[in-house]
């Protein structure tokens, strides 16, 4: 008999969360025509979801996951459509949740960078709850099940590592690398060679440290022929929201070399990956790290950080460097743009490493937790 499946999808405009659900959506399009999926966005969203097929079905509902009415409204909601499991593509599962339901850990950055205060042990306390409610839990890596383990405790057997991938598109073709390259430079004024930084700007993105090591390495490389105007451009987050990146970039140096430009649309995002010199996300925590893969797919070479789930994710197709160490992110970088061998190696092995994660696979496994959830 079908089942019936209820995705929160109300983060389906986030930035990483966002591409999990669209894709995980579309992955199980692909590979399941049975069971019937319930998609709960709120009004605005409901266009991420046009053209599926008859078996999915958007549902409306107006609340966010940050309200406190949510724990009882978001719970009564559910039991109206008679799911046979809810999947929360978030740790914030509401207070009264109904059973059965799956949740995904993406990563473990807002309990380990949060501090000790009240307001961070209810955080810690809620986690915890909902995922030990669960039938069970995805996480997104390796790294991130034994975080989830040590930092929560929750048993590692309740817990099953299903990797994310590159978003499909960032794979296609480029049909005129004219057109991108115009796009980068007449929208944007963007025609020197650039190093790129893309993804949410919080405090473990460690962008401050990021743009330390540009301020060396544009000093290292001063009246060189190719590289003595090299710019920083940072996609993601507005800068107005954190005050410590805004204080890096105007104490440093080389500040009118650095640009600020927030989110940018899809085909936007994807010119300035396939026409960036090199691609750099020094990030000190990263649930799985998703931009390193997508520069990877546009056959941009990758330099980011040798902890937490990162080495996991690139394996041996980037540049890992300590992201506490100015000096060795600079150092790093000016490998990637001096040495042709170098970049030729990270962009055949990038190239490869990123399609060794495909969203089908990703699906296959999440029905099977599904299944399995359903079933007990």
């Amino acid at each position: 008999m079908p089942l019936r499946i209820v995705i929160d999808a109300r983060h389906v405009r986030d930035f990483g969360i966002g591409t999990y659900i669209r894709n995980l959506v579309q992955g199980l399009r692909s590979i399941d025509p049975e069971n019937q999926y319930f998609l709960v966005c709120q009004p605005s969203e409901r266009d991420q979801f046009a053209g599926l097929p008859r078996h999915f079905h958007t549902v409306l509902y107006r609340h966010n996951d940050l309200e406190v009415v949510d724990h009882v409204a978001f719970p009564a909601f559910l039991r109206r459509l008679r799911p046979d499991l809810v999947h929360v593509p978030i740790n914030r599962v509401p207070w009264f949740m109904p059973r059965p339901y799956v949740v995904t850990v993406h990563d473990m950055s807002r309990q380990l960078f949060s501090g000790d205060g009240w307001k961070n042990q209810l955080s810690l306390y809620r986690a915890r709850r909902g995922l030990l409610r669960a039938s069970k839990v995805i996480a997104v890596s390796g790294a991130t099940r034994r975080l989830a383990a040590t930092v929560l405790g929750i048993p590692q057997e309740h817990i099953r590592r299903i990797y994310n991938a590159p978003d499909p598109r960032f794979f296609e073709p480029s049909i005129d690398p004219s057109k991108e390259r115009s796009l980068v430079a007449e929208r944007y004024l963007v025609t020197s060679p650039f190093i790129l930084y893309a993804g949410n700007i919080r405090p473990q993105k460690n962008i401050p440290r990021l743009i330390e090591a540009f301020s060396v390495l544009r000093g290292d490389l001063a009246g060189h022929p190719d590289f003595g105007d090299l710019r920083l451009i940072i996609i993601g987050d507005e800068i107005s929201q954190y005050p410590a990146v805004r204080r890096a970039a105007a104490q440093s140096r080389v500040g009118a070399a650095i640009r600020f430009l927030g989110f940018v649309p899809f085909e936007t995002l994807r010119a300035f990956y396939r026409t960036a010199s090199a691609f750099a996300f020094p990030s000190l925590n990263e649930g799985f790290g998703l931009p390193p893969l997508e520069a990877m797919a546009c056959g941009t070479p990758v330099l980011t950080s040798n902890v937490s789930s990162l080495p996991e994710v690139v394996g041996d197709a980037a540049v890992l460097v300590n992201p506490d160490n100015v000096f060795e992110i600079a150092r790093g970088l000016k490998e990637i743009l001096l040495d042709p061998d170098l970049r030729h190696r990270l962009v055949e092995q990038g190239g490869s490493r990123a399609r060794s994660f495909n969203w089908q696979q990703t699906a296959a496994e999440v029905l099977e937790v599904y299944r399995g959830a359903a079933r007990k």
